[in-house]
């Protein structure tokens, strides 16, 4: 008597394991859209080491066979790379801009030191008009008005427009209307800017209601970088706000060193 023994499927017909590759993919391109914020240098770093596992070890079921996604796998080994790399750029940049933080800081503490008693000697005098903190100190600021600062930042905030998201938009509800708000930071210094902390939010209406930013294909993306001096940065930030809004607070914080300054925008 003889028995049939019939082998598990292999070949073409067998299962494949594309679940490492696709894992890679996924993460790799989270990682490298993180790694694009300096802030979260941590998350691209994490995500862009498990990527660049996971793409090796799914390379090597393609070439044992046991998965035919070779590209997907190839390509998110190469995004974990990426997303490694800008986790680096970010770190160095968020410690650089710390350390010209605490730097001028520093500075700052024994100027004010140094300059308590010639300011002791003339308080018998008319004091000189004050030329410190922004221009008319953040108050009563208004379309296309400039916040001025001791170290001859100058920042303007202008252009309420209304915006039409795209359909992907985030932060945009419906039967609110989005406006389109232009910041320009100038740097008239001598030392660069960071603009890593700048922040820049606003509230709608006489109520003061939040007013979310907006996401999409064309807007959200904040400033970038450093600001040179004698140089300018602009971006154009979107809102969105209530139907009916009159108004529109734009709050610029420029960042550790700077008070942060508001203007009053009237929406059409």
């Amino acid at each position: 008597m003889s028995y049939d023994t019939q082998a598990p499927p292999s070949g073409p017909h067998a299962a494949m394991r594309n679940g490492l590759g696709t894992a890679a993919l996924i993460l790799g391109v989270i990682g490298t859209l993180a790694g694009l914020i300096p802030l979260f240098f941590w998350l691209a770093g994490i995500l862009g080491v498990i990527a660049l596992i996971l793409g090796l070890v799914g390379r090597g079921r393609v070439k044992r066979g046991e998965a035919d996604n070779k590209g997907v796998t190839l390509t998110g080994a190469i995004l974990g790379l990426v997303a490694l790399i800008l986790s680096v750029v970010g770190l160095v940049v968020i410690v650089t801009a710390v350390d010209d933080v605490v730097n001028d800081a520093v500075k700052a503490a024994k100027d004010s030191s140094a300059a308590k008693p010639s300011a002791t000697a003339s308080a018998s005098k008319d004091p000189a008009p004050s030329a410190s903190g922004p221009a008319a100190k953040g108050e009563g600021l208004e379309d296309g008005d400039t916040s001025v600062y001791d170290d001859d930042l100058k920042v303007t905030v202008s252009d309420p427009k209304p915006y039409t998201p795209d359909e992907y938009a985030a932060g945009h509800t419906k039967g609110n209307k989005a406006y389109r708000v232009t910041v320009m930071i100038e740097n008239g210094g001598k030392k660069k800017y960071d603009t890593a902390l700048a922040q820049v939010s606003a509230r709608a209406g006489k109520d003061g209601v939040p007013a979310d930013q907006v996401f999409d294909g064309e807007s959200g993306f904040g400033f970038q970088g450093a600001v040179l001096p004698g140089k300018k940065a602009t971006v154009h930030f979107v809102f969105d706000a209530p139907k009916g809004a009159g108004n529109l607070t734009v709050e610029v914080d420029p960042g550790w060193e700077h008070d942060a300054s508001q203007w009053e925008l009237k929406l059409g």
